[in-house]
């Protein structure tokens, strides 16, 4: 297979089978090195646009890699965002469909909800912060459809950043009355605590990877819209979901939330 066989559509294809079928595949990389990352956020964009096409909205955005120690351990250097839609929430309470997932790991975010549109470029944490109508615990499940979690940044960045499921609390806080650099997560899976973290590991401030989703998305002539969700990005490392270990993350002002699998 040479790499001027592949395009836009067949690494679409490829990631659509790879979900579909429940096959953890290799980068597309090793296929097609000439991927550059500009080609990944239009591989990105034909997936979600096939969603829509399905009866999926687009309900907001994520931030992906966005903590130093992420992009250390994945080996990317960069944050990226990718796109969040209605068939991706799940009901809180609800088990996570593992039947439908290759491999689903789990991480706590802090999430925000935008009362306006949010549109760069220059945005500033503090201009992203004004935009926020309030402030929400989260557990996105992650599931990348390649083999063990292994890719470069162009390559995660057209698997729409490891999307697959996510589940925002009920217990929505004002961020005026918020330290979200302070704001602390203990992580536990079946009991037991596994890691902690608080804001400052999502770019230094949650409101940095807000501006910096709002900066990348008008480099491709786009928006964040009033009433949309950013998930800004993983407070500590992704655990893996597995059946009789529910995954709860417990946060000081936020609430706390829980994930399980049958």
């Amino acid at each position: 297979m040479t790499a001027n066989t592949w395009t836009v559509d067949r690494a679409v294809e490829a990631l659509r089978a790879a979900e579909s079928t429940r096959t953890a595949r290799h980068p597309i990389t090793e296929d097609w090195p000439e991927l550059d990352l500009g080609t990944a956020y239009q591989v990105q964009s034909e997936l979600v646009t096939n969603r829509v096409a399905g009866g999926e909205r687009i309900v907001g955005v994520k931030l992906g890699l966005t903590s130093q120690a992420k992009q250390r351990r994945m080996g990317v250097a960069a944050p990226l965002t990718g796109w969040l839609t209605d068939g991706m929430v799940l009901d809180a309470g609800a088990p996570v469909p593992v039947e439908r997932l290759i491999h689903p790991r789990v991480e706590p975010e802090i999430v925000f909800t935008l009362g306006r549109r949010l549109e760069g470029p220059g945005v500033t944490p503090a201009s992203a912060m004004a935009a926020v109508r309030s402030v929400s615990a989260g557990l996105e499940v992650i599931d990348s459809r390649y083999r063990d979690f292994r890719f470069t940044l162009a390559d995660v960045v057209a698997d729409n950043a490891s999307s697959a499921r996510f589940v925002v609390g009920d217990v929505e806080v004002d961020p005026a009355g918020l330290d979200l650099a302070l704001e602390a997560c203990a992580l536990s899976v079946g009991g037991t605590v596994v890691d902690t973290a608080t804001g400052a590991a999502v770019q230094g401030h949650p409101a940095r990877a807000l501006a910096l989703a709002a900066n990348s998305l008008a480099e491709r002539g786009l928006a964040l819209e009033e009433g949309w969700i950013v998930l800004t990005g993983g407070m500590t490392d992704a655990v893996p979901l597995e059946p009789g270990r529910p995954i709860t993350a417990e946060f000081t002002h936020l609430g706390t939330l829980t994930v399980h699998c049958d």
